[in-house]
C-alpha cells in the first residue's frame, strides 16, 4: 500500500520562499516509502502519517536551514555540511535533496542506521552525500573532521549546551551550528551562552516559529563560530551529556 505525501507547494512558497521540483517531490516520496519500509526492522520514527511526516520531518528539516524564511546562501555554493546524530536521516537527507551543490556527511553512532541510510542514498541517487559511523566526541577530535565543516546540523540530540560542544569543534571559523529544538526557555539561553563562550562561538539568532499544519511551537538556534575551539573540546565520550558546560 502506497501512502502519498502531500505536495504543499503553497505552504513551501509562503514559509520558505521555495518549492520542490517534480524530481525533488519524487525523492521526498521515495524517502518516505523507504522510511516506512525500514521502520519494520529499525524503529526509525513514530511519525508515519503522510501529513505528519511532511510537517515534522521534511518541512521541519528544511525550516532549520532557512532562518527567517530564506535559505542560507552558502548552501548553494558547495558548503561542507555535517548532520550529527542523523538517526533516520533528518534533517540531513531533505537538505541533501534540496541543496545538491553541498557536500553533506551524515553521522550516527549506530551502524545499523548508517547502513540503512547508505541504502537510501543509493536508492535516491544522492551523490553529494557520505556517511560516517562515530560518536561526536571522537569525530570532533579527529584531524580529518575537526574544523572541516561550514555548517553543522543537530536535531533531537541532548541539551543545547551539549549540542554546542558536539558541533563547534567540527566547524571552520565563521561556520554555523544549527540546533533544532521544540520548546525553549530563557534559562536554556543562559546555559547555551555560557557553553558557546567557552567553545569559541556566539549566539547569532534564536528563532521561534510555528509549524504550518499543527501550529506546534519550534525553535532553531544559530551559533556562529568566531574563534578556535580549545583543544580539550569536545571532552571524552559521555562527558558532555553527563557534565554539560
Amino acid at each position: 500500500m502506497t501512502y502519498l505525501l502531500p505536495e504543499m507547494a503553497e505552504i513551501w512558497q509562503q514559509t520558505l520562499n521555495w518549492q520542490p521540483t517534480a524530481q525533488q517531490q519524487a525523492q521526498f516520496q521515495r524517502l518516505y516509502e523507504l522510511i516506512l519500509e525500514g521502520n519494520r526492522q529499525l524503529n526509525l520514527t513514530r511519525i508515519t502519517d503522510p501529513q505528519e511526516f511532511w510537517e515534522k520531518h521534511l518541512w521541519d528539516s528544511l525550516r532549520g536551514i532557512a532562518p527567517q524564511g530564506q535559505f542560507i546562501s552558502s548552501l548553494q555554493d558547495g558548503a561542507f555540511v555535517i548532520d550529527i546524530g542523523t538517526g533516520a536521516g533528518f534533517p540531513g537527507i531533505p537538505v541533501i535533496i534540496t541543496a545538491p551543490n553541498c557536500q553533506i556527511t551524515l553521522m550516527d553512532s549506530t551502524r545499523k542506521k548508517i547502513t540503512f541510510i547508505d541504502n537510501i542514498l543509493t536508492e535516491l541517487a544522492l551523490t553529494n552525500a557520505k556517511t560516517l559511523v562515530g560518536r561526536a566526541e571522537e569525530i570532533g577530535q579527529h584531524p580529518q573532521h575537526r574544523q572541516a565543516y561550514d555548517i553543522a546540523l543537530i536535531r533531537a540530540v541532548g541539551a543545547a549546551s551539549v549540542c554546542a560542544e558536539y558541533t563547534l569543534p567540527l566547524l571552520k571559523q565563521g561556520g554555523l551550528a544549527i540546533i533544532y529544538r521544540g520548546n525553549w526557555t530563557k534559562e536554556e539561553t543562559m546555559d547555551l551562552q555560557n557553553a558557546v563562550n567557552q567553545l569559541g562561538g556566539v549566539i547569532e539568532l534564536i528563532e521561534k516559529f510555528t509549524t504550518p499544519l499543527s501550529d506546534s511551537i519550534r525553535h532553531c538556534l544559530y551559533v556562529r563560530k568566531v574563534a578556535n575551539t580549545a583543544l580539550n573540546f569536545p571532552r571524552a565520550v559521555g562527558v558532555p551529556s553527563q557534565k554539560p558546560l
